[in-house]
């Protein structure tokens, strides 16, 4: 029997799940950023076309697809239903056709279209075989495998950090040039750096500062 990629999904999403199950491994997990992981760098957002156009309105999308650029190098959205619901609703048509270059062109979040949640899976299913079995890499929020240089340990502690990924933990590492002085900068220094807003600046010194046990402002 030919092996089966694993996936980690949000347990939320239980339409996927139940057609993802006859394909890969799943995983079942409380995802905080992102709706499945392929791999290591490949996290992946989905939304429905009623979804999208409700967190568009909300203000949510934009700070959805900043969390999933932030976390993974190789972000991707999944936009699941007919494209031409997209313009039903009471909203302008630039508004949707400007939020959609705007995920592609400033997020970096390639978009993938499919019809339904079984073909959601199935898409799933040969990224994650992709990712995992033909390229070989490892899937996890930050990877299974141990790092074994001093180089390495520094930027798999600093990519612990909610919303960095790889790439945005070597990035803090060149401007701060050591860990130590990553947790150490104030939002306004983290914000120095491109790429890094207020809320991800923000959202960093909230984990840092507070006390283990007590919530941290919403962000």
């Amino acid at each position: 029997m030919d092996p089966k990629p694993r996936i980690i999904v949000d347990h939320r999403e239980r339409d996927v799940l139940r057609a993802l199950r006859e394909l890969a491994e799943v995983d079942e997990q409380q995802l905080a950023v992102g709706d499945f992981i392929c791999s290591e760098r490949v996290g992946v957002e989905r939304k429905a076309i009623e979804d999208f156009l409700t967190s568009l309105m909300d203000q949510r999308l934009f700070s959805q697809m900043e969390a999933l650029a932030g976390a993974y190098d190789r972000p991707l959205l999944i936009m699941e239903g007919n494209p031409d619901l997209l313009f039903l609703r009471n909203i302008h048509q630039n508004a949707i056709r400007g939020a959609l270059a705007s995920i592609a062109i400033d997020y970096k979040v390639p978009i993938i279209w499919t019809s339904s949640s079984q073909e959601t899976a199935q898409q799933l299913y040969w990224i994650a075989n992709r990712e995992q079995l033909l390229g070989k890499r490892v899937v996890g929020v930050r990877g299974k495998r141990p790092p074994s240089t001093l180089q390495e340990q520094q930027l798999f502690l600093v990519a612990g950090l909610p919303g960095i990924s790889r790439k945005r933990a070597e990035l803090l590492l060149r401007h701060f040039k050591t860990p130590e002085k990553v947790f150490k900068a104030s939002a306004e220094e983290i914000q120095e750096i491109d790429g890094f807003g207020e809320k991800m600046a923000g959202r960093i010194r909230d984990i840092l500062r507070h006390a283990y046990g007590k919530e941290a402002s919403a962000r």
